[in-house]
């Protein structure tokens, strides 16, 4: 009886087991296409941000290049992965296999530091829309190279956009204080994670309170940013602040008086509201004289603030054709104002705008006007006061 079974088992599973090999070797490459090509169905492309990059045959250390790519080639990504970064195995860095778009369409590997995706440039333009209206405030460039972020935080590396070299200059158009991450690194190296890496721990080589008085700080500085198409494909973004260096015009760098610049802008250029993000001069070496708004902070020892004023002080430059020479049109009573200026109006005819504290401790938008007098001298009416006999 056993023996009976047992045959009559065996002739069940030889009937059973050729539809079943089937249906099996019919969904393997549907299984393997899901766990292993996540992206390929998304139709994702990415831009080439670095200057130049290797495609390669694999992500191995040894692997041959394929091609090379430039900055503004653009690619599909057909997959993604993360293996042990070389250097550092606790670490993880993101490759793409991508696909060319050459006539041979070459697919290959590419790190992830040298690609941005259209999803994450995408959010960048939304950033650069939401900030199309505001005005330049100042202009800064790199003193070391820098990660180009979607958001002022250093936490994460998923917000990484790109590297900006050392050097490269933007516009300005706000800055924002956050709360310290503990541990962190004064600066953004040349060894900060790569783009799309796993998040990186505490900072074991950052030194004491006591070997860096700055590590007292409880905030760190962020500057919101508009950048040249010839530096980033992405528009917009939040650089770290200190690896920014401030670039004022030197029209007007020799007028500071014991309180920095942060801000400043022109009252004598009608193209108020043109953005110069696509210039790639220049502007603190190649200003013209003229007439300025600047907005001045003064400096403390005290660790800044969450909430902190972004200036306390306007300060109006003006600017003499015939003398060839800066007089100082106004200089306001210390002050608890913010972010953004703007500059409005033609000509003589001018305005700017700022939100100041006012007595009752409510932050308010004030309007200054500009006007000249009988000698043609530039003055500047406060909000709230009657404006001067203009020029005829």
């Amino acid at each position: 009886m056993n023996y009976y079974t047992s045959l009559m088992a065996r002739s069940k599973f030889e009937e059973l087991k050729a539809p079943l090999l089937f249906a099996v070797t019919a969904l393997l490459p549907m299984f393997l296409l899901t766990s292993c090509g996540t992206l390929a169905g998304r139709s994702n492309t990415g831009v080439v941000v670095t200057r130049s990059a290797q495609i390669r045959s694999s992500t191995a250390v040894v692997a041959a290049d394929l091609l090379e790519v430039i900055r503004g080639d653009v690619v599909d990504i057909l997959d993604s992965v993360d293996i042990p970064d070389p250097s550092d195995n606790s670490k993880r860095e993101r490759w793409y296999r991508v696909r060319a778009r050459d006539e041979e369409k070459i697919e290959g590997w590419i790190e992830a530091r040298n690609i941005m995706p259209d999803k994450v440039l995408e959010n960048a333009r939304k950033l650069a829309e939401e900030d199309k209206g505001i005005q330049p405030q100042a202009t800064g460039q790199l003193h070391a190279g820098s990660n180009l972020r979607l958001t002022p935080d250093r936490s994460s590396n998923e917000n990484i956009m790109m590297r900006l070299d050392s050097g490269s200059g933007f516009e300005i158009i706000g800055w924002k204080r956050v709360p310290k991450l503990k541990g962190s690194e004064t600066s953004e190296s040349d060894t900060a994670p790569k783009a799309g890496s796993a998040a990186a721990g505490p900072n074991k080589g950052a030194p004491s309170d006591e070997e860096n008085p700055e590590d007292q700080e409880t905030t760190e500085l962020w500057y919101k940013v508009r950048l040249s198409p010839a530096i980033s494909p992405a528009p917009e973004g939040w650089i770290f602040g200190k690896q920014v260096e401030l670039t004022v015009p030197s029209d007007i760098i020799y007028y500071r008086t014991g309180r920095e610049f942060v801000a400043w802008r022109r009252l004598d250029d009608d193209s108020t509201d043109e953005s110069s993000a696509a210039k790639t001069k220049d502007v603190a070496k190649e200003s013209r004289p003229g007439s300025w708004v600047i907005l001045e902070k003064s400096s403390s020892k005290e660790p800044h603030k969450l909430d902190e004023p972004d200036f306390d002080r306007i300060y109006v430059l003006g600017y003499e054709k015939h003398d060839q020479d800066h007089y100082t049109a106004y200089r306001s009573p210390d002050i608890e104002g913010y972010l953004p200026l703007r500059v409005e109006g033609r000509g003589s005819n001018k305005t700017f705008t700022l939100r100041i504290k006012d007595e009752g401790g409510q932050i308010k938008d004030m309007q200054y006007s500009l006007f000249r007098d009988d000698h043609g001298v530039m003055r500047v009416t406060p909000p709230g006061e009657v404006k001067g006999k203009r020029k005829r």
